[in-house]
């Protein structure tokens, strides 16, 4: 398993990952707009400029990111980040996002997801955001 920090941001998010690019040194492995996601996504024509999804490595660790989905709730600074773990499979997914979520909410349920993992968010009893995913093709 390893754990990684998603940031989420209200329309600045490649701004901010050309910045911790130039600080680091790396470059980016994954960068995504919301134009690249699948049809059914319905982003409207202002947001498909946003990102979607970043990643960038830092070290052994890496930082990914993506703008305020158009359809998700606002942005709210102090609550614009999850914890990401990357399991080792479904059934490792599942056990992860049924105790972190004991006692708070599962935000978007376990699901096979069109990039190619298993994915899910929840938000434990004290109010962090987690994200819990597994790659499918490995």
């Amino acid at each position: 398993m390893s754990l990684s920090t998603y940031l989420t941001f209200d329309g600045n998010c490649r701004e901010a990952f050309d910045f911790y690019r130039s600080v680091f040194g790396t470059e980016f492995t994954v960068l995504s707009t919301f134009a690249e996601g699948p049809d059914d996504m319905e982003v409207p024509d202002a947001d498909k400029h946003k990102v979607m999804h970043v990643t960038l490595p830092i070290g052994s660790s890496v930082l990914m990111g993506s703008d305020n989905s158009p359809s998700g709730p606002p942005v709210v600074v102090g609550n614009n980040f999850s914890i990401s773990l990357a399991a080792q499979g479904r059934e490792e997914s599942d056990d992860l996002i049924g105790k972190l979520s004991d006692g708070g909410a599962v935000t978007m349920p376990m699901q096979e997801t069109f990039w190619g993992s298993y994915f899910g968010m929840c938000t434990d009893r004290f109010g962090v955001n987690w994200m819990v995913s597994c790659d499918l093709s490995a």
